[in-house]
């Protein structure tokens, strides 16, 4: 059964193993979450799961009304993911660090930190021009494309422009520790985003 939950970056520390060799650890607190929703299809159900129970006040009438339909607390972030067809979970399933096992591997998605308007050698790693012998281009983009055809820059040409805020996935990472007394989870190696960024969990 595929899992997926959501949860938050704390922050990153250290620890160390038997060896003495220092490990990166990056410090998750997963959970729990509740599945809001379950759709059935052919080759697939589509599970929906949510995330930190909030006021109603915070929320629009539709989105109260939803929560109310199914009889589930409010919950503040919403997430779909693709699951085995008839699965073992069910509608108001409280899901918890407990499907997690220490040594498993885990796909962790989030938002990467935005860095603003960037230059494309910080942006792309370009390489700058030379800084002697009359040289003026130093970190000009030098030429963009050809001259009478085909006369057009193409779309996706690496130039300056916003870096990070974009979705990051970086996969196989190992979890070290679980804390199941205060759903935290410890993976080995750094994730997208800065403390606090919501992050979204998933292991095949």
């Amino acid at each position: 059964m595929a899992l997926s939950m959501l949860g938050q970056k704390i922050g990153m520390t250290q620890i160390f193993n038997d060896e003495g060799d220092a490990i990166p650890i990056t410090v998750l607190e997963v959970g729990p979450c509740i599945i809001t929703s379950i759709e059935h299809y052919s080759k697939y159900d589509k599970v929906q799961i949510g995330y930190k129970i909030i006021n109603p006040h915070d929320l629009k009438k539709n989105q109260i009304g939803f929560f109310n339909k199914i009889n589930l607390p409010c919950l503040k972030y919403l997430k779909e993911y693709k699951n085995e067809p008839k699965a073992n979970i069910f509608l108001g399933k409280v899901l918890t660090v407990d499907e997690f096992k220490i040594g498993n591997r885990v796909n962790i998605s989030g938002i990467s930190i935005g860095k603003g308007f960037s230059g494309y050698q910080k942006r792309h790693h370009f390489s700058r021009g030379p800084m002697t012998h009359g040289s003026k281009n130093h970190r000009q983009p030098g030429s963009i494309g050809a001259g009478t055809t085909p006369g057009r820059v193409f779309p996706g040409k690496r130039m300056a422009g916003r870096l990070g805020g974009k979705k990051v996935t970086i996969r196989n990472l190992q979890i070290i520790d679980i804390n199941k007394k205060n759903n935290i989870i410890l993976v080995k190696g750094c994730i997208p985003g800065k403390p606090g960024n919501i992050i979204q969990i998933n292991q095949q």
